[in-house]
């Protein structure tokens, strides 16, 4: 009997007083457990935020939203109905694939074409520049729409918030591919117009660089929006002070200057152009200049024949 229990002691748990090193461990092992479950990174949180009214985002139009600048294409489609001679669509032309090339904006040609399209529409009425504006959106912008950005836009929409444009293009036009997109609406340059008929001149200034800030900056006041839950996104260093303006500024296929302020603030960045920088080796861009200059030859071989 006594043989037979002394057998099965050995199957019996044995009660042991933890010595001071069994206690080391077994605290140590805790420690090590605790702090491998706070080194797991946590999960991003969601954005934009479902249902957040008090958030809203702001895009730039040209190289942003759409391949090139918006003035060129619309200057494209107003000669194509003979507002002006060919001498102009040589220079639409030209600031276009210099754009396209370069990537960036350079504010002697933006300033050109602001006050050829400005002597080009005086004496027109607004009512028929819309229309156009729609028929040329059609023809010449749609397709170089980014999917990316596009897509960027909707997300802003399918979480309940309001999208806007926001470029130094001419509000008619701006507000047309709002439109066209989806979008809640734009910002952009006014041109001054009295009894519906356009006067040649802006009220005000162009709307860029810091005039996109303060236009963003009185919207989100009258909208009632928080800028820290906002989301802005351009390509142009131009823009730092619009996207210094919200919580969540991004970059979108910035140029030289945006892409080191980007990365030195921790700014999300996103690049939709074919092999990243593209332009710097000509291969889509230039693809793209030829096609202007293509097609701006083309135009000039037809009018000489038509004469």
């Amino acid at each position: 009997m006594l043989t037979d229990m002394a057998a099965l002691g050995w199957l019996t748990p044995r009660r042991h007083s933890a010595t001071a090193r069994s206690v080391l461990a077994g605290e140590a092992s805790a420690e090590a457990a605790r702090k491998s479950s706070q080194d797991v990174p946590p999960e991003e949180p969601e954005f934009p935020v479902l249902g957040d009214d008090k958030a809203a985002a702001f895009f730039d139009l040209d190289n942003t939203v759409m391949q090139g600048a918006a003035l060129f294409h619309f200057g494209r489609g107003l000669y194509k109905r003979k507002f002006f001679e060919t001498r102009d669509l040589a220079k639409f032309a030209w600031q276009q694939a210099w754009f396209r090339l370069a990537g960036v904006e350079d504010p002697e040609h933006m300033q050109e074409a602001r006050d050829s399209a400005l002597s080009i529409v005086k004496g027109h009425r607004v009512a028929e520049l819309q229309s156009i504006g729609e028929e040329i959106y059609d023809e010449y912008m749609a397709e170089r729409i980014w999917p990316g950005t596009r897509a960027l836009a909707q997300a802003h929409l399918d979480a309940g918030q309001k999208v806007w444009l926001v470029t130094a293009a001419p509000v008619e036009i701006a507000t047309v591919i709002a439109r066209r997109l989806g979008l809640t609406g734009a910002l952009g340059t006014v041109a001054e117009s009295v009894d519906g008929v356009y006067t040649g001149k802006l009220v005000g200034e162009p709307l860029h660089g810091p005039a996109k800030a303060e236009a963003v900056r009185a919207l989100a006041s009258a909208e009632g929006l928080d800028l820290s839950r906002c989301a802005a996104y351009s390509d142009s260093h131009n823009d730092i002070p619009m996207l210094s303006l919200v919580g969540h500024p991004y970059a979108i296929n910035p140029d030289t200057k945006l892409r080191k302020h980007a990365r030195k603030l921790d700014w999300r960045l996103r690049d939709y152009r074919t092999g990243r920088k593209a332009a710097k080796v000509g291969i889509p861009a230039a693809a793209g200049v030829g096609a202007v200059a293509g097609g701006t030859a083309a135009a000039i071989a037809l009018h000489k024949r038509r004469r």
